[in-house]
């Protein structure tokens, strides 16, 4: 397989632009999803389940992580375009299911301006780091065994939180919105060092799994700042 790193310019050039094209739509389209949720009533109705009971959460972020994992897996691995597709769909719709009680809160019991700063500040942060990751030479792929290793430890927290009712709190967040900017600098690498120019949808799902990390924990970041 010839990746795109081993490209002509001119197929690298391109392959970048459909990659960020399609993310953008992606992000488009989680903004539309979220939309429908609020106006349909489900983001309330998830809200109330997962106040309802902490273990309410972990069950709903245990099964849409699952979905996520088998629609990245499925993307990542399909040379079918219709089936990258498919792919980057379910994980939208899974990432916005999962984002509706956190936005649903952070719209009505926060500030009015949490949502639009948490947003621009993980627009700006996204476009520094993948300046960076785009226009030096450096390979940083070399962060994916110390993004594994942090992902299982993050996860480990997450899910004792949950069972033993602790809060996290700020400096988590802090943590998780430095191992989303890691990751966001790992996956723009690997897509360039390890994918080939017909994979630009599965690109895209990879870049907005990190981008869709990152808002989470600024969001939570800029609610918790907000309430200080």
């Amino acid at each position: 397989m010839v990746t795109v790193a081993q490209s002509r310019p001119s197929e690298r050039a391109t392959f970048i632009q459909k990659t960020y094209i399609h993310l953008a739509g992606a992000v488009g389209s989680f903004v539309l999803v979220s939309i429908l949720l609020f106006q349909l009533g489900i983001a309330e109705a998830l809200t109330n389940f997962v106040m309802a009971s902490r273990f309410s959460w972990f069950a709903i972020l245990g099964a849409f992580s699952l979905l996520g994992w088998f629609s990245r897996s499925l993307t990542a691995k399909a040379d079918s375009v219709e089936t990258q597709y498919a792919g980057l769909g379910i994980y939208v719709l899974a990432q916005a299911l999962i984002f509706a009680p956190l936005l649903y809160i952070a719209a009505y019991f926060s500030d009015p301006t949490v949502l639009p700063t948490a947003a621009i500040l993980t627009l700006l942060l996204f476009g520094g780091l993948t300046a960076v990751a785009l226009t030096t030479k450096t390979d940083f792929t070399f962060l994916g065994g110390i993004l594994k290793i942090g992902g299982f430890v993050a996860l480990g927290l997450i899910v004792c939180s949950v069972i033993f009712g602790f809060t996290l709190g700020l400096l988590f967040s802090v943590v998780m919105v430095v191992f989303a900017s890691a990751a966001i600098l790992y996956d723009t690498s690997k897509i360039m060092r390890h994918y080939s120019k017909e994979h630009y949808v599965a690109a895209s799902l990879e870049l907005f799994a990190s981008v869709a990390l990152l808002f989470w924990y600024v969001l939570q970041i800029v609610m918790s700042l907000s309430r200080r």
